[in-house]
């Protein structure tokens, strides 16, 4: 039966008289509605569990409320001050109505520890007048400098000014090894404070090195995966999943027992005379004892991508190659090997992304230079409210760094090109 027209589908219609055409865009519509009511419960559990917690956490990064929301009619007379010298007799009143009822909320200890982290001594000042708070009387200005004449202070003012604000890039600046001045530039931390910046970069090329490392192994692996007999590949896969089947912290924990300087491998290089007992070499808790366990545990996400590929691959390939006058290296090299490419990508991205969001394996084995910039997230989402925003501000540049990643190597790579099994 050939297919109908437009225009016989104009003219058409079903048995109860409805025209065909309609009834075929109700019928689509009722399938596309369908199908979208069976994949909403996967939508709403990824928006749930991925999408609101990654919000949630990227807006408490940037929010800073304690000024705003325990000073509220400071903050608003701030507004209208031209940030010079100190403020007039408007904020101090202000200020004198906000300490009287910061003292009754117990509130006001929360606002002080917040500039007492930009200026120290801000908190002694603050709970210090604000005891004395509901007593003043106009004029405010020289009551509070009358209490203490560190109110005249214009860096405190500018500091106050600028908190008011309940969006912050304070945090993202510590995370990137800056802050304000109490001036309010925005310059380098003392160098005995720059920490972020070189355990980002740390991260990242460790991240590349495991990469490279479990790519030099995996090829081999995955190849004789692919080529051995069926009951040889069977047993070496087995070898390659039992890291799967063993708990992470085992597996850690045996590396320690390995590595350490009264490890197996120290006593077997003593044993064998390469090393003396006394220059038994530190292996690991440092970037050395990193790099060995976490090469080890990734090291299945890059051969089992590896390995779907080159099964599916055809060995009348490279014969044909031969048979033309390529060499082994050139029939490799030319024919093979940008067979896997596809798995290769896919191994690549598994491991380097799970690389430089790893937590467990660094803490463990790391020590102080083996450690990654998730060890310190982790850290400060122990601590206070503020360092929890610190956490916060580093993991949204983690993110972002793994988004660019992701970017780029789309656009070298193509992520549809990727197989993974």
């Amino acid at each position: 039966m050939q297919d109908a027209t437009p225009a016989q589908l104009e003219t058409l219609k079903t048995a109860d008289g409805t025209p065909l055409k309609d009834s075929i865009r109700k019928s689509e519509r009722r399938a596309r509605i369908r199908a979208f009511l069976l994949v909403l419960p996967l939508l709403a559990f990824l928006v749930i569990t991925f999408i609101v917690p990654i919000m949630a956490m990227m807006g408490r990064s940037v929010y800073n409320p304690e000024v705003v929301n325990y000073l509220p009619n400071t903050a608003e007379a701030l507004q209208e001050w031209e940030g010079e010298g100190v403020p007039g007799e408007d904020v101090f009143a202000a200020l004198a109505k906000d300490m009287v009822q910061g003292r009754e909320d117990r509130t006001i200890g929360r606002v002080a520890a917040r500039i007492n982290r930009e200026l120290p001594g801000a908190r002694s000042l603050m709970l210090g007048t604000a005891r004395d708070a509901d007593e003043m009387q106009p004029p405010y200005k020289e009551a509070f400098i009358a209490e203490d004449d560190r109110w005249t202070n214009p860096e405190f003012w500018g500091i106050l000014k600028r908190e008011s604000r309940l969006i912050t890039p304070s945090y993202y600046l510590l995370a990137l090894d800056y802050e304000y001045t109490p001036q309010g530039n925005i310059e380098p931390r003392p160098e005995i404070y720059q920490v972020y910046t070189d355990l980002f970069i740390r991260t990242a090329w460790m991240s590349v090195l495991i990469t490279v490392l479990c790519i030099l192994l995996a090829y081999p692996v995955s190849y004789l995966l692919a080529t051995l007999p069926l009951r040889y590949s069977n047993l070496l896969m087995i070898l390659v999943l039992l890291p799967f089947w063993t708990s992470l912290l085992v597996r850690t924990s045996a590396w320690i027992v390995l590595l350490q300087q009264e490890g197996v491998i120290n006593d077997l290089l003593v044993g064998a005379g390469f090393i003396s007992d006394d220059g038994r070499l530190r292996m690991i808790y440092n970037q050395t004892g990193t790099i060995v366990a976490m090469t080890h545990i990734l090291l299945p996400f890059m051969i089992l991508p590896l390995y779907s590929v080159m099964k599916t691959i055809n060995p009348s390939y490279l014969r044909a190659a031969r048979s033309l006058g390529a060499t082994p290296l050139v029939a490799w090299f030319r024919v093979y090997f940008p067979l896997t490419l596809p798995g290769l990508a896919a191994g690549v991205m598994l491991v380097f992304i799970l690389a430089i969001g790893y937590y467990i394996t660094p803490a463990l084995v790391g020590g102080e230079t083996g450690i990654f910039i998730s060890n310190m997230i982790a850290s400060n989402m122990q601590g206070s409210t503020a360092q929890l925003r610190l956490a916060a501000a580093l993991a949204t540049i983690l993110l972002v760094l793994v988004m660019l990643f992701y970017w780029l190597f789309n656009k070298l790579v193509g992520v549809e090109r990727l197989k993974f099994g």
